[in-house]
């Protein structure tokens, strides 16, 4: 194995034990995704030594790749099954949706930024991530010709719950997205069952604002 690779292996397993685990997460499945999905790979050159750290990065676009914590805390909130369909709004760097694809059986991802969905796809077909779905859109609608899913992420800040999403869990679905204003939000889950829509809140985040047609309007 290449030196950079043990390099890149060892900082990985020092960022799960350190901020992840430490701070509560205990899904064996997130934490051995996040062992093993090369974060370096999803920054640029300039910025690899500084992919494990416990702060998010700049992926250019004005859009960032999450802190750590935040990614494995989001997918644990989940609570994913291996038969799972889950759709991702907002593909960013890509890293989010390797998580999700090594623990699921698809994975449906939406970006509305061209030049990094084209990143994100050529990366994961360099992974051989090829359970995951990439599609050049305005995620704040959604997959509609592939709903419902058992589960949806949304990696940007919504001013509100967009209706649209919802409608496109199934029964039994889980749904995670930050909600609030352009500056801090709530990390809010949703439940879906017969009865209605369950919601419990996760703390405070910070994330890029969620623009579209059921989010913020782009300026």
């Amino acid at each position: 194995m290449p030196a950079n690779s043990l390099k890149y292996e060892r900082m990985r397993e020092q960022m799960v034990e350190k901020q992840i685990a430490a701070r509560g997460i205990t899904d064996t499945y997130v934490l051995a995704a996040m062992r093993k999905v090369p974060r370096h790979l999803f920054v640029s050159e300039a910025l690899m030594d500084q992919a494990y750290g416990d702060f998010p990065l700049p992926i250019g676009e004005q859009q960032t790749i999450s802190q750590p914590f935040i990614v494995a805390e989001m997918t644990q909130a989940l609570q994913l099954n291996k038969d799972d369909r889950v759709l991702e709004i907002g593909t960013g760097s890509g890293y989010q949706a390797a998580i999700l694809a090594e623990i699921v059986f698809r994975v449906y991802t939406i970006e509305r930024i061209h030049p990094l969905f084209v990143k994100a796809r050529r990366l994961f077909d360099k992974l051989r991530y090829h359970n995951i779905v990439t599609k050049y859109s305005d995620g704040t609608s959604g997959w509609i010709d592939e709903s419902p899913f058992d589960a949806i992420i949304v990696t940007a800040g919504a001013p509100e719950i967009p209706k649209v999403l919802v409608d496109q869990l199934s029964v039994g679905g889980r749904m995670v997205l930050p909600v609030g204003d352009q500056y801090s939000q709530d990390l809010i889950r949703l439940y879906k069952d017969d009865e209605g829509i369950h919601k419990t809140s996760l703390g405070g985040c910070r994330f890029v604002k969620l623009v579209g047609e059921h989010g913020w309007r782009d300026q």
